[in-house]
């Protein structure tokens, strides 16, 4: 049986120490059952479905892994810039997104000399604002510098094309 004492630790220590990484830890589980569906649960945060197109194998079903990355690029790049703007104190109302890829498909069906993820990506991102084009630009640099999803896609060699565009309110 575990009391309080195992459970719970406590310790002071020297404000250098803080600056060691901090690390966080996320957790989902998925399932499939042979095909090219996955059902993929996130626990609280609740559950999608990953499939591939009919044309593909798949039974269309939900977006592609794919397609999901690109939409977690969409939303890794809005909370980011929410953060982002919040402490630089840029004010706004709304970011829209349209997104697009390419793909090489032979890279997926084994010719090793095609990557088999993304060529290109192509976002535009229209924030509603009456901030000045300037503000928007040094938030826009600060959002691409911390945002993981962009991160992980432009360290992976892929050709990447953020248009952001200033929208009046």
């Amino acid at each position: 049986m575990s009391t309080v004492s195992d459970l719970h630790t406590s310790r002071v220590v020297e404000s250098g120490e803080l600056d060691r990484p901090i690390i966080r830890r996320k957790k989902l589980t998925a399932r499939t059952d042979a095909s090219m569906k996955t059902a993929i649960d996130f626990g609280e945060y609740g559950q999608i479905v990953t499939d591939e197109p009919e044309a593909h194998g798949g039974s269309g079903e939900g977006p592609s892994p794919l397609h999901t990355v690109l939409g977690a690029l969409c939303g890794c790049e809005a909370v980011t810039f929410r953060r982002t703007a919040t402490e630089m104190g840029f004010d706004y109302d709304s970011i829209e997104f349209e997104a697009e890829f390419t793909i090489d498909i032979r890279g997926r069906m084994g010719d090793r000399e095609v990557r088999p993820h993304f060529q290109t990506i192509r976002v535009q991102a229209t924030v509603t604002t009456d901030e000045s084009a300037e503000s928007l630009t040094a938030v826009v640099e600060e959002t691409e510098r911390r945002c993981p999803v962009f991160n992980l896609v432009t360290d992976a060699g892929v050709t990447t094309d953020m248009v952001w565009i200033r929208r009046d309110p």
